[in-house]
């Protein structure tokens, strides 16, 4: 799918951006352009890949004139770049409103100006029913695509986004902060150990991406079905894995913090069409003219409520601990101790 094909990695310098160059590199692809505002991230990059096929764009998202000069000559977009720490978020909103919002906005204009073939928004299980600063930029990055997306049948370029949950190990998550503490002796913190968060690998994470590729029309969201794990058992798995006997200590939740988190609201559930391991949820193409009732999409799916971590399948401790050592970061920490 990507042979000769030219990818842009907004917030390329991530986990995610890391996971799509180890994952595509060896393949037929023609080129792959990172684009960040970290000089030193991208200059760590060139220096671990050695790879005439990576591209390095010194760039913000929040600058049309930044993304315009990455874009040129590009087939297709992996938009990751955004600021996705809640507490931060909270504290300086219209910093997420800038980059989330204004950015996300900056990037799809530019790929309809310049031909993209698909662009795909990296989305959020905090922007629905979002009650932090976070989710509620995602969310407008959601709409913004979707609103677009509604102009582009037959141009030739494809909008379609993915929503995550809790990514396993992703830069800034909760087990690299649970391991430091592990290794250093000092109690691991949990905000609240009844808590669910949905758990996907760094591989589930691209597998969706793919699929939106593969499988994406204009507006369409995709979400891929996900066990949860409580914050207690993600702990435990943990200390057992290590050989480790720290306390844990409850130090109550942060800024903005949800008990669960929902991928799919109970509003979109009722057009949802289940494709096995995923979820393709339609936009409405009604234009403001539009008549009582939407009837694109009619649902396949059996379940009548919201898609959350509370109600999806839970992982017990022994599936918890077998999950974690698909991780590098697990396997190589644990057989070394």
């Amino acid at each position: 799918m990507f042979d000769d094909k030219v990818l842009l990695i907004t917030g390329g310098t991530g986990s995610f951006g890391n996971a799509v160059l180890n994952r595509y590199l060896s393949t037929g692809v023609r080129e792959i352009r990172i684009f960040s505002r970290d000089e030193k991230k991208q200059d760590d990059m060139r220096q671990t890949y050695k790879n005439p096929k990576i591209f390095y764009f010194i760039g913000d998202v929040r600058d049309p004139a930044s993304v315009d000069n990455a874009m040129h000559g590009v087939d297709y977009v992996f938009h990751a770049a955004a600021l996705k720490q809640v507490p931060s978020c909270e504290f300086f909103p219209m910093e997420a409103i800038r980059t989330n919002v204004i950015g996300c906005a900056n990037v799809i204009n530019s790929a309809i100006r310049f031909g993209v073939e698909k662009v795909i928004i990296l989305s959020t299980d905090k922007a629905v029913y979002p009650i932090n600063a976070m989710g509620i930029s995602k969310a407008m990055g959601e709409k913004i695509m979707i609103a677009a997306s509604r102009n582009l049948n037959g141009s030739g370029t494809v909008l379609c986004g993915t929503r995550y949950g809790n990514v396993m190990a992703s830069r800034g998550s909760v087990i690299p902060l649970f391991i430091d503490q592990i290794k250093s002796g000092k109690p691991v913190t949990i905000t609240d150990p009844d808590m669910t968060r949905f758990m996907m690998t760094l591989d589930d994470a691209i597998d969706l991406v793919v699929f939106a590729f593969e499988h994406g029309q204009n507006g369409d969201m995709f979400v891929q079905k996900a066990s949860a794990s409580t914050m207690r058992t993600l702990a435990w798995a943990l200390l057992e894995l290590f050989r480790a006997n720290n306390e844990i200590r409850i130090i109550g939740t942060r800024h903005g913090e949800k008990k669960h988190e929902t991928l799919v609201n109970r509003e979109e559930m009722t057009k949802a069409v289940d494709l096995g391991n995923y979820f393709r949820i339609p936009a409405d193409n009604r234009d403001l003219n539009y008549g009582k009732f939407f009837t694109e999409g009619e649902s396949s799916v059996t379940l009548t409520e919201e898609y959350n971590s509370e109600n999806t399948t839970r992982l017990n401790l022994a599936e918890m601990k077998e999950l974690l050592l698909k991780l590098e970061i697990i396997r190589s920490m644990t057989h070394s101790s």
